[in-house]
């Protein structure tokens, strides 16, 4: 439990309301662990939770166009990946 922030914590800290975790959390894009009656997430969200929230607050970006940013952003990092290791088997036939 020492890797676990308690929502609320964050909720205040970032000025967000608890309504905009639990619509990361419907939409997959959050993983809320809930511990007798208190929600918490991995502090190793975190990361991606800020830059969610700056999105949100300063993009004005609802949570579905969120959702649509985050994973365009990983097919991008998969092909990013996916070039590097093409890259390197294409070298070792050049060499």
């Amino acid at each position: 439990m020492e890797n676990l922030i308690p929502i609320p914590v964050l909720c205040d800290y970032y000025e967000v309301e608890l309504s905009f975790f639990t619509n990361l959390s419907d939409m997959g894009l959050l993983e809320i662990k809930t511990i007798e009656t208190s929600q918490y997430i991995d502090s190793d969200a975190v990361y991606e939770i800020e830059k969610m929230i700056r999105m949100h607050q300063e993009l004005e970006v609802n949570i579905e166009g969120i959702d649509v940013v985050f994973n365009l952003l990983q097919k991008i990092d998969a092909l990013q990946n996916e070039l590097t290791t093409l890259k390197n088997r294409l070298r070792l036939y050049e060499s």
